[in-house]
This record gives structure tokens, C-alpha cells and sequence, in this order.
């Protein structure tokens, strides 16, 4: 098992989408969402992805394709 911090940040096309629960069903990859904030037209969450390598990479690939920005974090820092 792996795990990996990231920060989703999502388009408003996207507010709406289970994107979370997808990544979940589809690459077998669980988030810990550790912050969260969404509005009508934007949102951006900072996770931590456990799961396999491969199905972490995956998981991060399809967010991209469709219109994720997926930014790779080293640490999170809680307030």
C-alpha cells in the first residue's frame, strides 16, 4: 500500500460530480479528505490517497483527463 497527499482543485463542471466516490469505486483508492473548500463555481480539497501504487497513478491520471488539477503535496499543514 501506498499513500500520497494531494490537493484537488475542481472547476465548476466539476463542483457537482462525485469525483471522491468515483476514484474510490473505479481505481480501488481511498481519500482521506483532511480539507475541503467547495462553492458554486470552485472547489479544491487536500487529501491523502492510500491504494496501490499503480492504482494511486491511475487514479491521479484520470483526474486530470477529466479537468482535475491535481497538485502533488509533500505535507499537509493543519490549522
Amino acid at each position: 500500500m501506498a499513500q500520497m497527499r494531494v490537493k484537488l482543485l475542481y472547476k465548476d463542471n466539476l463542483v457537482k460530480r462525485p469525483v471522491v466516490f468515483e476514484l474510490a469505486k473505479v481505481f480501488d483508492v481511498s481519500a482521506n479528505i483532511r480539507r475541503a473548500s467547495v462553492e458554486d463555481s470552485i472547489g479544491w480539497i487536500v487529501c491523502e490517497l492510500d491504494g496501490e501504487n499503480a492504482n494511486l497513478e491511475s487514479a491521479l491520471g484520470w483526474l486530470e483527463e477529466i479537468g482535475v488539477e491535481v497538485e502533488r503535496l509533500q505535507d499537509v499543514v493543519e490549522g
